[in-house]
């Protein structure tokens, strides 16, 4: 690729990058130092192994470098242009009949790369996030032996009502399990039986109880058993005790397997429907961020480097707010939430698109 790119453009993207991956590696550092410093105690408490501690740490680094992404692109996208106007770079090159759009093409192409790497980092950093909660020990269970009154969807469609549930014994009580049909050839019915107990070769074996077949609104067949064995009800005692995950700790696949899921119990998943585009959307803002950032700091040249600065904090404190306003709009289901998710790249896109055609080229 190397070979296909002028001078010019190898010499533009090299300062882009630069200063970019400073950015992206800074930033999760200066999280690590303000979080650190808040909860050592708390960890202290815990009598976690200092390994244990810098091993999270670590892993908690993708997280942070995947959220400050677009940020890390505008510090660099400023800082970048704004050294070739002071210096009058781009000034000989419009001389030279190189366009300002031109120009930073490269630093075009360097973002459509850092939005790759935002898409990759999205895969990459639930299991991490699973691993460090696991070694800062967040996710704990107070009482991992005994579970009363939930409800647990499984990843078929199913439904399970529990009143009470025993890992070491195997057993669970009240149970009643919903499966949601399509018609007759395939009907809805409920299962509800007093108890039942687990045998690790065969599944759990179901006491006491009727099933209810509806194969349409106006059908109501009742069955009752004395025992009875569902095929589709394998998951073992300790699955039924597990905390949920949280969104941070899901791909993109899973945490839409974990919205269905969570939809079929009748939970409300708009919160979690934003999380997942979301997952999707902040990546692709790197580049749209950067159309922003162009034009704005060809004006540097007046206030140097701290009105760099000052450019790009605003822009990033602004648009985290609107990452936290879409969010509630999307939860609260004013907005559809994958639309809502994208409304942040959708507002500076416009104002990136209009600033840049307004540039002087």
């Amino acid at each position: 690729m190397s070979r296909r790119l002028r001078p010019l453009d190898r010499y533009v993207l090299h300062e882009f990058w630069r200063v970019l991956v400073a950015t992206a590696l800074g930033f999760p550092l200066l999280v690590i130092i303000i979080d650190l410093s808040e909860k050592l105690d708390a960890y202290l408490g815990r009598e976690l192994p200092p390994m244990d501690i810098a091993l999270a740490y670590l892993f908690g680094i993708a997280d942070t470098m995947f959220l400050v992404l677009p940020a890390a692109v505008l510090f660099a996208t400023v800082f970048t242009i704004g050294n070739f106007t002071r210096h009058s770079e781009i000034t000989a090159a419009k001389a030279s009949g190189i366009s300002f759009h031109r120009f930073i093409a490269p630093i075009a192409v360097g973002a459509v790369g850092v939005t790759f790497l935002g898409l990759l980092l999205a895969e990459v950093v639930p299991p991490l996030n699973a691993r460090r909660l696991e070694l800062l020990q967040e996710k704990a269970f107070r009482n991992a032996d005994q579970r009363a009154n939930f409800a647990y969807a499984s990843e078929t469609g199913r439904v399970y009502r529990i009143s009470q549930a025993s890992v070491t014994g195997g057993t669970v009580e009240g149970i009643e399990i919903e499966r949601r049909g399509t018609g007759p050839d395939y009907p809805t019915y409920v299962i509800a039986a007093g108890r039942g107990a687990w045998e690790p070769a065969e599944g759990w074996l179901l006491r006491d109880g009727v099933v209810h077949l509806l194969p349409d609104s106006l059908s109501n067949l009742t069955f009752h058993f004395d025992s009875l064995r569902d095929a589709g009800f394998r998951e073992p005692p300790a699955s039924l005790m597990a905390n949920p995950k949280a969104p941070a700790e899901m791909g993109y696949r899973d945490l839409g397997r974990f919205i269905e899921a969570m939809e079929r119990s009748g939970t409300n998943v708009n919160k979690l429907r934003v999380e997942r585009m979301l997952k999707i959307a902040i990546p692709f803002t790197s580049v749209i961020i950067m159309l922003i950032g162009a034009p704005l700091a060809t004006s540097t040249q007046r206030g140097g480097t701290a009105y760099g600065i000052g450019i790009s904090l605003a822009i990033t404190v602004v648009f985290l707010m609107l990452i936290q306003l879409t969010q509630a709009i999307g939860a609260g289901g004013l907005v559809q939430p994958e639309l809502a998710a994208w409304l942040p790249g959708a507002f500076f896109g416009v104002l990136g698109s209009f600033l840049l055609y307004r540039v002087r080229t």
